[in-house]
C-alpha cells in the first residue's frame, strides 16, 4: 500500500473513510514504522552497513526547510534498492565521522574508491572513514564553477546595459522625448540579449539552436570579454571529455592555467586555483571517468519523493519510507 497523500484520498474515498484516518492508520499501524528498528535515532542517524560496496559516492542533500543531510551511496545499486549506505544530519565531518565509524573497519575497507565534491568536510569525511578508497573530485561540480564564472561576467554586463538604459530613459525625459529603444538585429535589446543569453553560454555550442546561434554571434560582438570566457569555460569542459590519461590531463590543465592567467578574469583565476589544490584528486577522474552524477541523481529522487509529500512533515517517516524504497 501507498501512503503517497493523493494515493490515500483515492483509496479512502473508494471505501467511504476518512483520507487524513486512513493515512494516520498506515503510518501507526499497518506500515511497521512503530516497528522499525532504526527508528529512536532515525533523524540523527541512519546505516546500511550491508549495502557497502567497492565504488561509493557522498554528498549532501536537503529535506525540509534547508536542513542538509550528508548522504552515503552505493554506486552498485544504480539508484534501487541497497542505494542508501548512510545518512546522516548535518555536515560536520566529526559528527558524519563519528557515525560512519560504528560500521566494522573490515567492510569500510572494502570501498576502493569514493566520488565526491570539492568540500572539504567531505574529503575529511572519505579520508577518516574509507581509508583504502581514492577520492575522485566529481569533474561536473569542476565544470559548473567555470560556467557559474562566466554567467558571472554575463550578468556584470546586464547590470551595465540596465544602467544605461535607465540612463538613456531619464534623459530623454529630461529633453522630453519619447525614448525608443535601440534594437539588434534580430529585434534584442542590449538589456535582453544579455538575459536570453544565460541558457546556451552553458551549452556546447554544436547544441545551440538556428535562434541561439544568431543570438551568440552578436553577444560575442558586442561582448568580447563574455566569448573569451565561454571558451574558457568550454576547454575546461573538453579536457575532461577528451583526456584518456592523467599525464595528458595534467599537461591540458596545465595549459588552462596558462590561458586563465592570461585572461585576467578573477573568477576564473579563483577557480584555476582551486583546481591547483584539488589536482591530485581531480586527475584521478582519469582513471574509471567516474563522477558524483549517481548522487545527483539521487539527491533528484529524494526531491521528487519529497514534492510527492507536499513537503516533509515527519521527518521520520519520510526516512523510513525512503530507506524502505532505497535501501
Amino acid at each position: 500500500m501507498d501512503s503517497k497523500p493523493n494515493d490515500c484520498n483515492a483509496i479512502a474515498s473508494f471505501y467511504g473513510v476518512s483520507g487524513r484516518n486512513l493515512q494516520y492508520q498506515y503510518k501507526e499501524f499497518l506500515s511497521n514504522f512503530k516497528a522499525w528498528d532504526q527508528l529512536k535515532h532515525a533523524e540523527k542517524w541512519l546505516l546500511f552497513p550491508q549495502n557497502i560496496g567497492k565504488r561509493l559516492s557522498i554528498d549532501e542533500t536537503s529535506l525540509s526547510n534547508g536542513e542538509l543531510y550528508t548522504v552515503v551511496t552505493n554506486k552498485a545499486a544504480k539508484g534501487r534498492k541497497g542505494t542508501i549506505v548512510a545518512m546522516i544530519a548535518g555536515t560536520k565531518a566529526e559528527t558524519v565521522i563519528s557515525f560512519i565509524e560504528q560500521i566494522p573497519i573490515k567492510q569500510r575497507k572494502q570501498v576502493k574508491e569514493i566520488t565526491l565534491d570539492m568540500a572539504a568536510n567531505m574529503g575529511l569525511i572519505a579520508k577518516k572513514c574509507f581509508p583504502n578508497a581514492i577520492q575522485v573530485t566529481d569533474r561536473f561540480h569542476v565544470q559548473k564553477l567555470a560556467l557559474d564564472a562566466l554567467q558571472e561576467i554575463r550578468i556584470k554586463y546586464r547590470w551595465q546595459a540596465i544602467d544605461l538604459e535607465n540612463e538613456a530613459i531619464e534623459k530623454a525625459k529630461s529633453s522630453k522625448i519619447k525614448y525608443e529603444s535601440q534594437m539588434l538585429s534580430n529585434g534584442d535589446t542590449n538589456k535582453q540579449l544579455l538575459a536570453r543569453s544565460r541558457h546556451f553560454l552553458n551549452k556546447n555550442k554544436s547544441k545551440w539552436s538556428k535562434s541561439q546561434i544568431i543570438r551568440a554571434i552578436l553577444l560575442f560582438d558586442l561582448y568580447p570579454e563574455i566569448q573569451k570566457a565561454y571558451e574558457l569555460a568550454q576547454d575546461l569542459r573538453n579536457i575532461f571529455e577528451n583526456t584518456q590519461n592523467k599525464i595528458i590531463g595534467l599537461s591540458r590543465l596545465a595549459k588552462w592555467h596558462e590561458k586563465v592567467n592570461q585572461s585576467g578574469f578573477k573568477s576564473f583565476n579563483t577557480i584555476s586555483r582551486s583546481i591547483e589544490n584539488h589536482y591530485q584528486t581531480i586527475l584521478n577522474y582519469f582513471d574509471n571517468r567516474s563522477t558524483n552524477a549517481s548522487a545527483e541523481s539521487f539527491n533528484a529522487k529524494i526531491k521528487a519523493f519529497r514534492s510527492q509529500f507536499r513537503g516533509v512533515r515527519n521527518i521520520g517517516f519520510f526516512l523510513f519510507r525512503l530507506t524502505n524504497i532505497y535501501a
